[in-house]
């Protein structure tokens, strides 16, 4: 009886996140025809380098403006604006 239940909720879970994402897209497909689609975030960038010894040296690169998409999901290469905004500082 419990399985039948758990494989019923992950049936649901499954079914609701693709629902979840054609909503999402098609939202994006709509802002590109209104051109509010893509937005801009200012990142800061720093390089890794690896040392001998088994150490790393980080090098500040400087800001750069990424282009973002204003959706859930990442679209046409993009990331979320949403997700580049609490995520300002990258990592090469």
């Amino acid at each position: 009886m419990f399985l039948g239940w758990l494989e019923l909720l992950g049936k649901v879970v499954i079914v609701a996140a693709i629902v979840l994402w054609l909503a999402d897209w098609t939202a994006f497909r709509i802002r590109i025809a209104r051109g509010s689609a893509f937005d801009t975030v200012q990142v800061q960038e720093y390089l890794s380098t690896s040392l001998k010894g088994n150490k790393e040296e980080y090098d500040f690169v400087g800001t750069e403006q990424i282009s973002c998409v204003r959706a859930l999901f990442p679209h046409a290469g993009a990331q979320p604006c949403w997700w580049l905004r609490r995520h300002t500082v990258l990592w090469e």
